[in-house]
């Protein structure tokens, strides 16, 4: 008897059809979003990737929901439902809230995302979603290869090159590391030759991306993706025909080839080192000094975090609010200003959701992604033609490398990973047991309806919340005069840089009546900020450390 399906749905509908072309163009939106505003360095990038996830994703999924045909919640389902709501409790507890709706909204986007490429790879449109997430992972490359060889933009972060649209080298290279597999999969499944060769260089983009970004953990986890992958693809030697081994073959060679443009090939980077490739190799695995001792003594205090804060975490988003109260020593991972966070992610998801999510949501994402690692496993065990093994591959290599870079940068709590990773796992999961199908109910109008609401409820809020950020970046950067700065803080109450900015304009002018409620607030924001407690001495204010008030439960 057979044990798996094809796509229980034979033919697609017109709404599936429309989220799919949405999915496509959100797919690239979140690559290329980025803004020109070098005031706020790092935010210029998250707040319009953030617009494009939570936009893609209501779209989607209200497409999705308003019209499914069937409806079944498997274990893996359920995992991923609880680990959002105890999220979700986490953050009704933090002490900046708006760090954690800021934070959970990436998870829920994420979420949504997975759940409805699910339902639309069901549909049989699982080609179509996979091709336009490997063409948004080529076009990030190519931003990144544009600024390597010279192109300049204020779309650009000259920080941390070449990171393209990312303004971080090492995001992008996260990107081509657990996007490599989904460029194979279009790539060997493309039913022409110029749809091959446009995957395949995609494939040779990615490889030069990987060597020429020099991120470790983008390294790491194309190493583990390549040893992981390859006893499986051994195993299902049976379905690998002269042409599909053909294809293999010749990306394999494209990517070498791109790793070896990009050694060899002059480019306008500017690294300190003499030979900076072989230093990175070198370091690939040392954690006794430089990046890797930080990270060591990140993990140690953030692992000091989350064991005072074992139930529900300090709240999504607010490692860095929490923090610098547990560091007792020079931290690399502090920046220059005191009592703030070089950046306001750990690098690692998995420290950052056992910290500010807590130990029982951090146990069942794991489950669920065991959960989806044993469908991928079942799947290619039981796999009946190549696209079924290629596809069981694809997503094996694309869960490890989201895992693995995850696991020493972020990568999931950020809005372009997200998208790509959620995305792909949902539309490379399994199909349906058979059982799974027959136990499959389809939903009344009544409770599409509902459903439907709640998508454009949660994600009308995140997207209107992520959009009035980037007004207020548009106003803040444009004008330094208070009564604009004002309009940017009332469109985006939540951001600590905007009240300062505001308390230093009204401290120049000495109007303490005014520096006052915006020096409190950015205090209240991040209450272990030097700079904070200073402009609220300024009038009369104290300038100690404000004693946090926070629910407390048993833990």
């Amino acid at each position: 008897m057979e044990t798996i399906l094809r796509p229980v749905e034979a033919s697609s509908t017109g709404s599936e059809r429309l989220a799919v072309r949405i999915l496509q163009a959100g797919a690239v939106a979140v690559i290329l979003a980025a803004l020109p505003f070098r005031l706020f360095e790092l935010d210029r990038f998250f707040v319009p990737k953030e617009v494009a996830l939570h936009a893609t994703a209501t779209l989607v999924a209200l497409l999705c929901v308003a019209g499914a045909r069937r409806f079944h919640a498997s274990k893996t389902d359920t995992l991923l439902a609880v680990f959002l709501v105890l999220s979700a409790a986490s953050a009704a507890l933090a002490d900046n809230p708006w760090l954690a709706v800021r934070a959970l909204g990436v998870s829920v986007s994420g979420a949504m995302l997975f759940w409805a490429a699910r339902s639309l790879s069901h549909a049989g449109l699982r080609a179509q979603v996979v091709n336009g997430l490997a063409l948004a992972v080529a076009l990030g490359a190519l931003t990144s290869l544009l600024q390597t060889y010279g192109v300049v933009s204020d779309y650009f972060s000259i920080n941390r090159a070449p990171g393209g649209t990312f303004g971080n080298r090492n995001f992008v290279a996260h990107l081509c590391a657990f996007g490599l597999p989904v460029l194979v999969f279009a790539a060997l499944r493309a039913r022409s030759a110029p749809g091959f060769l446009l995957g395949a260089l995609g494939v040779g983009a990615a490889g030069a991306v990987l060597f020429i970004t020099r991120s470790r953990a983008a390294w790491l986890a194309l190493a583990v993706v390549v040893v992981a992958i390859l006893p499986f693809a051994w195993r299902a030697r049976r379905m690998w025909t002269k042409a599909l081994a053909g294809r293999a073959l010749g990306m394999a060679l494209l990517l070498a080839a791109g790793a070896a443009g990009g050694a060899l090939l002059p480019n306008a980077l500017h690294w300190k080192s003499d030979n900076p490739y072989l230093e990175t190799a070198r370091g690939l695995v040392n954690a006794r000094e430089g990046s890797g001792a930080g990270r060591v003594l990140q993990y140690r205090h953030t692992g000091e975090i989350a064991l005072a804060h074992p139930l529900l975490g300090v709240g999504p988003g607010n490692w860095s609010v929490h923090y610098p109260h547990y560091v007792k020593e020079s931290d690399p991972s502090m920046s220059s200003e005191a009592g703030v966070t070089a950046n306001p992610w750990p690098s690692s998801d998995l420290m950052a959701y056992l910290s500010e999510r807590g130990a029982p949501a951090f146990v069942l994402l794991v489950l669920f992604f065991l959960g989806l690692a044993g469908g991928a496993w079942r799947w290619l065990r039981d796999a009946r033609d190549s696209e079924e093994m290629m596809a069981a591959l694809a997503l094996t290599g694309t869960l490890v490398a989201a895992i693995v870079a995850g696991a020493f940068d972020a990568v999931l709590l950020l809005p372009a990973p997200a998208l790509i990773v959620w995305t792909a796992l949902g539309a490379l999961a399994p199909p349906r047991r058979l059982a799974e199908a027959e136990e499959g109910r389809r939903p009344g109008a009544l409770l599409r309806f509902a459903g439907a609401l709640a998508v454009l409820a949660v994600g009308g809020v995140l997207t209107a919340k992520s959009a009035a950020q980037a007004q207020a970046m548009a106003i803040a950067d444009g004008s330094r005069r208070p009564v604009r700065l004002e309009e940017a803080s009332a469109l985006d109450p939540g951001s600590y840089r905007i009240h300062v900015m505001l308390a230093e304009a009204y401290a120049r002018r000495g109007q303490c009546a005014k520096l006052k409620p915006h020096a409190e607030a950015a205090h209240a924001l991040l209450p272990e900020a030097g700079q904070a407690r200073q402009l609220r001495a300024q009038c009369g204010g104290s300038g100690k450390r404000r004693r946090r008030h926070r629910i407390v439960i048993p833990q």
